[in-house]
């Protein structure tokens, strides 16, 4: 999955990008035999808008001086009146980034705009209307543009743009049907520790009192947070009673109520303490006053905002049921409609994707007990059993000790390596830049490199646990590095595109060609000798698969976290881990259902261009055009592939 930002929601559709690692099997003893894979899927960081700028001298400066963040909506539409289309995309998506200073520091935009990295972003209501009311007149903005007088590119750019503002406009009367306080990768708790531990940078003095402005921030933005929480609650949009107890936990945990009270132990202060020692232009007296000053803000103003939103979800524990399900919200099946187009890109309904789902998992079951009955196993055996014997015979990591967390990292390095020595075979364009592993206690998860290369794509693995099982560790780096969502996502960096275009930005997209990226290792023989590497292929492909039934039943078909949970179970092979997938899908309705949706369209439209074209099809100019227009909705590719395939039929 693609970690990215959380802070982008507010902006364009919100590309979530994970794999949840963690599965269960049986073996051939009367109990079910259950395997851990100790990593997390943690969607997606987040790659998105990016100006790709090799050198300073080809950074794209917006036209004209771009306006303070504060100015007026009218204001903005004034200045945006008249220009050319193509200053249009840039000055007015410019204007989007302006309002998130949040998602400024995560794209290292802020010094290209004159702005420093001090400033969290606004969650006030106001704020967020007055947002809305710019995203709407962007809209009306783009339409006076005639797209019959644009360019081909022009027109393909505007098309995309256009898809953009009007997802964005018709979610408009959805934004607070989503519960910010949760246990998961989209909760405030998350978005705000990754920015301040991981995205903001700390290698000067200006870094270090940036942050601590944005420390003294914290409290301010979480009565901005609480103030949109009472909306929600006026509003009826209450989590179920099992998120709140999650989120509690990890708020708890985070400020030390669960254990430690030390609030230098908080990572938001442990690691600012850490990073500041390594800057060389500070005196050790400085450095000691930058510890005092950001232990008394953690104390002062972050840990006082933590306990107030404790005390939120205190008051809301009663009036809380264990609905899972969005469809019980206000408008709920609407919301649950308009949630499917954004993550798939796709006007199927919950129905057709349930149906699809279910087909998938008995083909992709059937794959598995081929590759099964190729082992030797018993055909009539169990698939848990089975699956459960192959997990055991492809053998694992021990991390318990140092030597053995080396030897996982190296062969996941390996991995990618080989990958990538095969992508001639696949593409003529690709990455400028590489792809680093990063072990951590969390891990399964992509984060983009920074859009001016100076900082590499990064996937993440953990090394938490004792155990990491093998068999579903090609397929995950396949993935998440190569040639799956780094290839994708840096290719699409480097592109000469509208600002809006280049990075992630459509779930059915950037996921969908994840999962096809491991379809692809599998053709190109990456685990021809590897039969226990393709069964973890094809279960994760399942998985995929479970995630189409498992989540149109819970928000669209009424089915409760339990029955949820017991499907999932029972497709899967065993219950285990991914059990708790329900509890995703119940604070993220819909991105799940990304991943398979997107595949299979990839998939139908290379299988369309290999009927129409013959021995003219080439995989090379298949692949570029899927991923040589940067992120697009799945409907925009299906008209770029059926052009292309025009366009050779003509030569």
């Amino acid at each position: 999955m693609l970690l990215t930002s959380k802070l982008a929601k507010n902006i364009v559709p919100l590309l979530i990008v994970f794999i949840l690692l963690a599965a269960c099997g049986g073996n051939q003893t009367a109990e079910p035999y259950v395997f851990k894979f100790e990593e997390t899927e943690a969607p997606t960081a987040q790659v998105f808008l990016t100006e790709s700028s090799p050198t300073p001298t080809e950074e794209k400066i917006p036209p004209e001086p771009a306006p303070t963040p504060d100015a007026s909506v009218d204001e903005i539409i004034a200045n945006l009146e008249g220009i050319p289309i193509e200053e249009f995309f840039d000055a007015s998506f410019t204007q989007l980034l302006l309002r998130n200073p949040e998602l400024l520091t995560e794209l290292n935009l802020s010094a290209q705009f004159g702005l420093r990295n001090d400033q969290l972003n606004n969650l006030s209501d106001a704020y967020l209307r007055d947002t809305q009311r710019l995203e709407a007149a962007i809209l009306t903005q783009l339409l006076t543009y005639d797209r019959q007088n644009l360019t081909s590119d022009q027109q393909l750019s505007y098309d995309i743009y256009l898809y953009t503002l009007e997802d964005k406009v018709q979610g408009h009367e959805f934004m607070y049907h989503n519960y910010p306080l949760n246990h998961f990768i989209n909760s405030y708790n998350f978005n705000l520790t990754t920015l301040l531990t991981e995205l903001h940078p700390l290698n000067s003095r200006q870094d270090a009192e940036d942050y601590i402005q944005r420390l003294s921030q914290v409290e301010t933005q979480v009565d901005q947070l609480l103030e949109g929480l009472a909306i929600r609650e006026e509003m009826g949009i209450i989590p179920p009673n099992y998120i709140i107890s999650m989120a509690y936990s990890n708020l708890a945990d985070y400020i030390g109520l669960n254990g430690t009270s030390d609030p230098s132990r908080i990572p938001v202060y442990s690691v600012f303490v850490e990073s500041i020692d390594s800057i060389s232009e500070l005196s050790e007296d400085e450095k000691s006053e930058f510890r005092a000053a950001a232990l008394a803000l953690v104390e002062n103003s972050f840990i006082p905002g933590y306990e107030k939103l404790l005390l939120h979800l205190d008051h809301l524990r009663p009036l809380a049921d264990e609905k899972a399900g969005v469809w019980k919200l206000p408008d709920g099946e609407a919301y649950y409609a308009y949630k499917l187009r954004q993550e798939t890109s796709t006007d199927l309904s919950p129905d057709e994707i349930h149906e699809l789902g279910k087909v998938e998992v008995e083909r992709i079951k059937a794959e598995m007990r081929t590759l099964f009955t190729g082992l030797g196993y018993p055909e009539d055996e169990d698939f848990g059993r089975s699956l459960g014997r192959a997990v055991q015979e492809g053998g694992a990591y021990d991390i318990s000790t140092q030597a053995g967390k080396d030897a996982y990292i190296s062969g996941v390095e390996q991995m990618i390596t080989e990958a990538d020595q095969r992508m001639e075979e696949l593409f003529d364009i690709g990455p400028s830049w590489g792809v680093e592993v990063v072990p951590g206690p969390m891990g399964g998860y992509y984060v983009a490199g920074a859009p001016d290369g100076s900082r590499p794509g990064a996937y993440h693995v953990g090394i938490s646990g004792s155990r990491h099982d093998k068999f579903m560790q090609p397929t995950i780096a396949y993935h998440e590095a190569v040639p799956g969502h780094h290839y994708q996502i840096a290719t699409a960096q480097a592109l000469d595109l509208p600002m809006f275009r280049r990075g992630g930005g459509y779930n059915g997209f950037v996921e969908g060609w994840a999962l096809y990226a491991e379809r692809l290792a599998s053709e190109i023989g990456m685990y021809e000798n590897d039969p226990y590497g393709d069964i973890g292929r094809l279960y994760l492909e399942l998985l995929r698969a479970v995630r189409l039934v498992a989540d149109t039943g819970l928000h669209s078909r009424g089915w409760t976290r339990d029955e949820t949970r017991n499907y999932i179970d029972q497709a899967m092979g065993g219950p285990g881990p991914f059990s708790y997938e329900v509890d995703r899908y119940t604070v993220m309705p819909a991105q799940a259902t990304g991943y398979k949706i997107g595949m299979l369209k990839i998939l139908e439209l290379r299988q369309r261009a290999k009927d129409a074209l013959g021995d003219q099809f080439n995989i090379k100019e298949f692949h570029n055009i899927v991923i040589g227009n940067g992120s697009v909705p799945l409907e925009i590719l299906e008209q770029l592939v059926d052009e292309f395939i025009t366009e050779k039929q003509s030569q």
